[in-house]
């Protein structure tokens, strides 16, 4: 008796089945390889080339001038008076980010619920109206409005009518960023299961007291989340901010570079580093905490 396993012909010959992430797979590598061969076909009509030797040697050049090796005196970042002069600029830097994070997670907190579809024009609704409709689209248009602006031109447009400064900086990535933690929160509400808000309107709950009592303290802890994570994006964005709302370290950093003071570029990016590596932990603690 034969017990070796059979195989058809129909098998062997079967085509694989066509997923979404075979079909990513395949255009993200057709795209790698497309920007490669753009970016050497380039680099070879150049006339300074990318890869080159050329290249190496100001890549070299350029870290040496960082670190101020070969420059006469000591370099800023070992001085231990450019620290504290300094510092105060880190505090700035500092401060942006934390009106911002408070600028944008008020807004989003406020205005979250009015832009969950479910909730205002869905099936948790109860009942639909022209007023309702409007407020949803406002809302949405909102978020939208406010997150494809990035904070640097928002930034630019502040400016016009607040003098340069920490309040502007800080309002710029507000207003960016509370269109994203509402456009995330107003998603989570959607995602919400729909029993226990059913069940609060047939008890004859108002829109208002679902809002209070059946979705806000459900949405909160992962609101807070956003919110700790949005922060650590804030301050990685605020030096850029502050090249043109003159805020924090971003007006030293672009003094620095305009006049090619090089060892105090490097002391104020350690000085950035420290922040962002402060608040990030600071972010994950908190993070544990509401856990």
């Amino acid at each position: 008796m034969n017990n070796s396993p059979t195989f058809r012909s129909s098998d062997t010959l079967r085509p694989r089945r066509v997923t979404f992430l075979r079909c990513s797979f395949l255009f993200t590598l057709g795209l790698l390889i497309v920007s490669w061969v753009s970016v050497l076909s380039a680099d070879r009509i150049a006339r300074q080339p990318f890869l080159s030797v050329e290249t190496v040697d100001r890549v070299i050049v350029f870290i040496k001038d960082l670190l101020g090796l070969g420059r006469p005196g000591t370099p800023a970042y070992l001085h231990l008076e450019a620290w504290v002069e300094t510092a105060s600029l880190a505090y700035d830097t500092l401060v942006i980010s934390v009106l911002a994070i408070a600028v944008a997670g008020s807004v989003a907190l406020a205005t979250f619920m009015f832009g969950a579809r479910n909730l205002m024009v869905g099936e948790l609704a109860g009942y639909r109206s022209i007023s309702s409709r409007g407020i949803f689209l406002v809302t949405r248009a909102f978020f939208v409005g406010t997150r494809a602006i990035p904070e640097l031109i928002w930034a630019m447009l502040i400016i016009f009518v607040f003098l340069p400064g920490i309040v502007p900086a800080a309002l710029a990535l507000g207003i960016h960023n509370a269109g994203i933690l509402g456009k995330l929160a107003a998603e989570v509400v959607e995602g919400l299961d729909p029993r226990p808000i059913r069940a609060l309107r047939s008890s004859g709950a108002t829109r208002l007291q679902i809002m209070m009592y059946g979705v806000f303290p459900e949405v909160l802890p992962r609101f807070i989340t956003y919110l700790f994570y949005r922060w650590e994006v804030i301050i990685r964005t605020t030096i850029v901010v502050g090249f043109v709302a003159a805020g924090g370290l971003g007006l030293e950093f672009r003094l620095s570079m305009s006049y090619f003071h090089y060892t105090q570029i490097t002391l104020l990016v350690a000085w950035y580093l420290i922040l962002v590596v402060s608040v990030d932990l600071t972010a994950a603690f908190l993070r544990r905490l509401i856990r």
